[in-house]
């Protein structure tokens, strides 16, 4: 796909380009991170696992993923 089809978002403080009608859940998946330890923020605002499938990034979004680890 041409660079000028992709938007620009910012994932834990880095660009990063995705082509449009990108899902949030998708981008989870591009990044290989455990859906079930992590907690995401989109724009400042915490979102809903349940609701990840449906939510479609826009151009000049926020996210913030936070990776849970364990240890003793």
């Amino acid at each position: 796909m041409n660079i000028k089809n992709k938007i620009k978002i910012i994932v834990n403080g880095k660009q990063m380009q995705i082509t449009p009608k990108f899902s949030l859940k998708s981008l989870i998946i591009k990044l290989k991170m455990p859906l079930n330890k992590i907690a995401i923020e989109l724009n400042k605002e915490i979102i809903d696992k349940r609701k990840i499938s449906k939510t479609q990034l826009k151009k000049g979004d926020k996210i913030e993923i936070v990776h849970f680890i364990g240890g003793g």
